[in-house]
C-alpha cells in the first residue's frame, strides 16, 4: 500500500493516471504527448514514472506487436478506499465531496 501513495503523491503520476482513465491502452509516445502538454519532461522521464506507476501496481504494461501498450489497473486504488472509507463512514465521505465540489463552482 505504501507503493500506491508513493505513486499518487506525484502530480506526473497523476497526470499519467488521468490520461490512462480518459483512454486506457495507450503507448509511451501517446502518453508522453500528454505530459508535454503540462510539463518539459523528457521520454525517460516519463518511462521513469511509468516504471514507478507499475511496481505499485496501477498500471499494467502489455506488448502488441512492437508496441507496449499501458492500461490503468483501478484495483489498488480501491483497495485503499476499502481499507480507509468503511461503508459507514461512505455517505458522509459522498456528502463531504458533493458539498466540496459545490463550493468550488
Amino acid at each position: 500500500m505504501d507503493a500506491v501513495f508513493k505513486a499518487l503523491a506525484d502530480p506526473t503520476r497523476r497526470a499519467l493516471l488521468d490520461a490512462l482513465f480518459a483512454e486506457d491502452g495507450q503507448t509511451l509516445r501517446a502518453l508522453e504527448q500528454v505530459i508535454a502538454q503540462q510539463t518539459d519532461m523528457s521520454r525517460f522521464g516519463v518511462m521513469k514514472h511509468l516504471k514507478v506507476l507499475e511496481e505499485a501496481g496501477l498500471v499494467v504494461a502489455r506488448k502488441r506487436g512492437r508496441e507496449k501498450l499501458h492500461f490503468l489497473n483501478p484495483v489498488p486504488i480501491r483497495l485503499i478506499q476499502d481499507r480507509w472509507v468503511s461503508k459507514y463512514a461512505e455517505p458522509w465521505v459522498d456528502k463531504v465531496t458533493e458539498l466540496k465540489k459545490q463550493l468550488e463552482d
